[in-house]
């Protein structure tokens, strides 16, 4: 199984190259917000759990995020792998990851950092919220917040993933076509070796 993390700051163009990835490689695209929100509408144990907490205000708690994460693997067990998006956010996340993956006799192979500099993300996220309706995307001092918390708490998966070698750092501006290609070319040798497993 190859599982892939996509990993970058809002404004990175994630959900954008996703999207590429899942299309090019059949891999199951695992986001945990899209995950959530099936849970909650599907009304699973898990749902229901996940939205008391929401309900109230606060965050899910990992253990459920991992149990979600779990149902999902279980559901596409015959898939080629999964790429991650938007999880793991914290190095807590990082080795309840590992912990789970590791019992289900398979492993993170790759973590694919886009790097972009906060100038031009926050131009990107300005830009998006013009049209996307997220009210988080056209206030500058909440963008810069929201970064200083990304490298306060995510950025240290990075370095997690880099203490085990798994970590390639793709840089993250110029076309949407050229990083797509720089990620490609990073995919592409994970493809090859699990075929020839």
């Amino acid at each position: 199984m190859v599982n892939i993390i996509l990993f970058g700051p809002p404004g990175s163009g994630k959900g954008t190259q996703s999207d590429k990835i899942v299309d090019k490689f059949g891999l199951v695209h695992l986001s945990t917000g899209n995950l959530l929100r099936q849970e909650i509408a599907d009304r699973t144990p898990l749902g229901i759990e996940a939205r008391n907490f929401m309900d109230k205000g606060q965050l899910v708690p990992d253990e459920v995020v991992i149990g979600m994460i779990d149902s999902c693997l279980e559901k596409h067990a015959s898939s080629k792998g999964f790429l991650f998006d938007g999880f793991p956010r914290t190095v807590a996340q990082a080795e309840a990851l590992d912990k789970l993956l590791e019992f289900r006799k398979t492993g993170i192979c790759k973590v694919l950092a886009l790097e972009v500099s906060e100038e031009e993300l926050v131009k990107r996220l300005i830009k998006r919220g013009e049209t996307s309706g997220r009210s988080d995307d056209t206030d500058e001092t909440i963008i810069r917040q929201r970064f200083a918390e990304y490298r306060a708490k995510t950025e240290p998966v990075a370095g997690h993933y880099a203490a085990a070698g798994k970590l390639e750092r793709i840089k993250g501006e110029g076309t949407v076509e050229d990083i797509f290609v720089a990620l490609s070319t990073c995919i592409e040798p994970q493809m090859a070796d699990k075929v020839t497993e």
